[in-house]
């Protein structure tokens, strides 16, 4: 997935109509449901709406003490909107940030919130 992501990247006016990141939120369902109707397995974490181990971070990030029923696309919209930057340009911004914490902190907490390496448990021997 983030090989398309990085293609988008360079094109964005050419991959997504109105660099709407609701449309590319769209695409990337369709990517997901590719992967799965072809048997590919690939770790996804860019889950449409309010779920997925990209939006819990991103509620944690963004200051949100709840997540957003409106999903990840919509709030990093209008705060792209606020700040006065493409929304396309802020989503790069903070997907590389994402991408930065490593994998440890792309597991979700039971209670929602996202889980650092660091807080996660040391296995004794």
């Amino acid at each position: 997935m983030y090989d398309f992501l990085d293609e988008v990247r360079l094109r964005p006016g050419m991959w997504v109509r109105g660099r709407s990141l609701l449309h590319l939120e769209s695409m990337l369902i369709g990517y997901t449901a590719a992967l799965g109707v072809h048997g590919i397995n690939e770790d996804c974490n860019l889950h449409a709406g309010s779920q997925g181990p990209f939006a819990q971070w991103l509620w944690n990030r963004l200051g949100m003490a709840y997540p957003s029923s409106l999903g990840w696309a919509v709030e990093i919209e209008r705060r792209a909107e606020q700040a006065n930057v493409p929304a396309t340009e802020m989503f790069f911004e903070l997907l590389d940030e994402f991408r930065a914490t490593g994998p440890g902190a792309h597991q979700v907490k039971p209670d929602g919130q996202a889980s650092t390496e660091a807080e996660q448990p040391q296995q004794s021997d």
